[in-house]
């Protein structure tokens, strides 16, 4: 295959827009801004768009309005829940239906190396206990994909790792950091399972654990998982993206 006819194809590919949730933080948009970058590294020519469910800009409706042709909606969203079940379907119903939406990020073990190497920057130690802090969801299947994340850590250090929540979620982080003292833990890490800096990584901070990691942030591996989701959209079957596309009608 000639250049010429990669970057041929490549225009052809439909678009990927990136739907992040939004924040209250200049540092928080940077964030996205850099990981959308990263994801536009990964695979020059195409095309790829950002956008937010709420507060920050632009939304996504606008952007999902503007992009031509066929797109991919990819959720910058680590576990399930209401803004990948039910605020993000409403948003394409009501304008791009003809949108693909993928899976959220989590969980994965893309994530999984990342989450290893923020605690091995932090200072992990072999005899540390680990907690899986995530911000939590009053939906369960956000929480067991929580879980699910914490599971596939616990694996990947030889230990076990509690999944915790600094919101809705049992259990809440306070007590998972109280549980591991009375355990007679030498110290307590806390794997921060956010994507970027804001309101729920200060909680962690805030908690009282004797370390914890970076959120996951910008990284090529979350760039490479984004385009993994990307394809996995694309290569599921005509029939069930035709009734993903009814479903989202009736959200509208």
């Amino acid at each position: 295959m000639t250049a010429r006819q990669a970057r041929g194809r490549a225009a052809a590919a439909p678009a990927l827009v990136l739907a992040a949730h939004g924040a209250r933080s200049g540092h928080w948009e940077s964030v996205m801004e850099s990981l959308a970058a990263r994801v536009r590294q990964a695979r020059p020519g195409r095309r790829v768009e950002l956008g937010f469910l709420e507060i920050s800009e632009p939304p996504l409706a606008g952007v999902l309005a503007e992009v031509p042709g066929p797109a991919v909606v990819v959720p910058l969203l680590l576990a399930g829940g209401y803004h990948v079940h039910i605020d993000l379907p409403a948003v394409v119903a009501r304008t791009r239906p003809d949108a693909v939406v993928a899976g959220q990020l989590g969980p994965h073990p893309l994530l999984t190396s990342v989450l290893a190497r923020r605690l091995a920057a932090a200072g992990l130690r072999s005899c540390d206990t680990v907690v899986l802090g995530a911000a939590g969801s009053s939906d369960p299947a956000a929480l067991e994909d929580v879980r699910a994340a914490a599971r596939l850590l616990s694996v990947r250090l030889s230990r076990p790792v509690t999944a915790a929540y600094a919101s809705a979620g049992a259990p809440s982080l306070e007590e998972a950091l109280r549980h591991a003292r009375e355990g007679l833990a030498p110290r307590i890490a806390v794997a921060s399972y956010l994507l970027a800096p804001g309101h729920f990584h200060d909680r962690l901070l805030d908690a009282g654990a004797d370390l914890v990691s970076a959120p996951i942030g910008a990284d090529e591996d979350v760039a490479a998982l984004v385009w993994t989701r990307y394809e996995e959209a694309l290569e599921r079957p005509a029939a069930v993206r035709a009734a993903a596309h009814r479903a989202l009608r009736v959200v509208s």
